[in-house]
């Protein structure tokens, strides 16, 4: 691989006639791919381009070709992998594979006894040898792209060479030009960075994008505040994201009209200050700028819902989003006109096991005062040494797409989809569940969470059995118990788990074909540069 390339290139956002083109280069550079032509802009020294390709023809796809200065330096000469293609989208069939969690380690004996085979590694080696229509449409990742608190030995290599270890984060990332290499590791692998370059993905950021238990509540926020590293680390983990995940999710009006976007490219010199000060503002003032996006695929569409950055943790209002953010979403949910399936896509599943949910709900009630200020902190401790911060610990969010979903499930025909999918990672188990609503019928919608976790990044053995039995036994009896001393309202719905849970390494494939709707759970096996793809677990929808 030509030196000038140093990242990419990512297949980001695909529509009918256009798609869009992320690289990085080691220098400042004119990024060419097929008719289309885009200079790089600079951030704290690192070179990117979003290269927009237009005037695609619905339903086709055309093999293409990167090109630096004129140099052509993807695909690689003699690369074992296909030409990579854009696909745009037609009416037809809706393939999409999802997951979330993916540790970033060498794939050897070693590291694949501890974090299991890579099942993103996996497909795209499986894809490699097979037909080109067995690609799906999209990969749809539900966060913990990287992990920035739990690096591996080659980015504590890295971290080393900078500064001293022994002072504060440690071994966990601190900046800007950490979370570059964190990013670098993370999608340099030939079959992953393969596997990018021709498959459209969507992206979300979850807590171990920043940190474990980023926003878990107000406490939460305060300690973090008070560390003298913190400030640089936040800035460094939003701007990146924004760069490295985000903007290729937009579309090409939403690029247009983002003023990130406009302030980056037009910057004179490194616009590094810009994005910082961006990210900043993003972390102060959530309500500043809006995460969550969509896509629409044919007869779907998903709805991609930020469930970290944009929270509000005021005790006495805690919400997953902002008002402003929160009606953006629901009218992009009501909006299902000609919409057969709806994805919504969390990286926080929705519905949890229902002791599980409970638990959480009780915690978040006692955390606020229930018991008295006294069990208050100790709920606060509790809810962050455990992960208590899903949609059942935030109430009025929960009931809020409780309500949302069960009117858009029961409204009038031609405009009610036929199914409804929370898609979401984030709790190192797969399974899926059913939601019964209020006015369910046979007719109504039918809707679903669908939960796959992790990519790489397994539980140990004793883990998923206590993991397991503390969500789906121990806590369906001292949750429900709990939330019931604590006075806490039941839930609005009602649901149920259907399959699962499963504990591998796994990717999730969602199917939409002649009316039907199926999810199929994979699990990968690599054997040197092979690898076989085997479902555990299934569900039709």
């Amino acid at each position: 691989m030509p030196d000038s390339l140093v990242l990419g290139p990512l297949l980001r956002h695909v529509d009918q006639n256009s798609a869009l083109i992320w690289v990085e280069t080691d220098r400042p550079a004119t990024v060419r791919v097929l008719d289309a032509a885009a200079r790089t802009f600079t951030v704290h020294g690192h070179h990117y381009a979003l290269v927009a390709v237009d005037g695609l023809a619905p339903g086709t796809s055309t093999p293409y070709a990167v090109e630096v200065d004129g140099e052509r330096v993807w695909p690689e000469p003699g690369s074992p992998f296909p030409p990579p293609v854009i696909r745009t989208r037609g009416d037809g069939p809706v393939r999409l594979t999802f997951g979330s969690c993916r540790m970033s380690v060498p794939h050897d004996a070693k590291h694949d006894r501890v974090y299991g085979a890579d099942a993103l590694r996996a497909l795209a080696l499986t894809l490699a040898g097979a037909d080109e229509s067995d690609r799906p449409d999209g990969l749809v990742l539900l966060g913990d792209q990287v992990y920035a608190d739990e690096t591996s030995e080659a980015m504590r290599e890295f971290i080393a060479e900078r500064r001293d270890v022994d002072e504060a984060p440690g071994t966990e990332v601190a900046d800007f030009e950490e979370y570059a290499h964190l990013y670098r590791l993370a999608w340099t692998d030939p079959a992953v960075r393969w596997l990018l370059s021709t498959v459209p993905a969507a992206m979300i950021f979850d807590d171990h994008d920043i940190r474990d238990d980023w926003n878990t509540s107000h406490a939460w926020r305060q300690t973090m505040a008070g560390q003298a590293w913190w400030r640089r680390r936040i800035t460094g983990g939003i701007a990146a994201y924004w760069l490295y995940q985000h903007v290729g999710n937009l579309s090409p009006s939403e690029r247009a009209a983002d003023p990130v976007l406009a302030a980056v490219t037009s910057a004179d010199g490194d616009a590094g200050a810009v994005l910082d000060e961006f990210a900043w503002r993003a972390d102060q003032d959530p309500a500043s700028y809006r995460w969550s996006f969509t896509r629409d695929l044919g007869p779907a569409r998903l709805v991609m819902i930020d469930s970290r950055c944009g929270r509000v943790l005021d005790p006495e209002k805690r919400t997953i989003v902002d008002d402003a953010e929160w009606d953006w979403i629901a009218g992009q949910v009501r909006a299902t006109e000609h919409v057969e399936h709806l994805f919504l896509g969390t990286s926080l599943p929705y519905l949890l096991p229902r002791g599980l949910h409970d638990l959480e709900a009780w915690n978040e009630a006692t955390a606020a005062g229930a018991w008295g200020g006294r069990f208050a902190r100790g709920a606060e401790s509790l809810r962050q040494a455990i992960d208590l911060e899903h949609w059942a610990a935030f109430g009025r969010s929960f009931d809020a797409m409780a309500e949302l979903v069960t009117s858009v499930a029961t409204g009038p025909d031609g405009r009610r989809p036929q199914t409804i999918s929370f898609l979401s990672g984030d709790v190192h188990y797969s399974y899926a569940a059913r939601l019964d609503y209020p006015g369910r019928t046979s007719r109504t919608s039918r809707v679903h969470q669908l939960v796959c976790s992790p990519v790489r990044n397994p539980l140990s053995r004793t883990l998923r059995y206590l993991n397991g039995a503390a969500a789906f036994a121990v806590a369906r009896v001292a949750g429900t118990a709990l939330a019931r001393l604590a006075r806490v309202p039941k839930p609005p719905v009602r649901w149920s788990i259907e399959a699962g849970p499963r504990f591998d390494n796994a990717l999730a494939t969602l199917e939409v074909t002649d009316g039907t709707a199926r999810v199929r759970w994979e699990t990968g096996r690599v054997d040197g540069d092979t690898a076989t793809m085997s479902e555990v677990l299934s569900a039709s929808l």
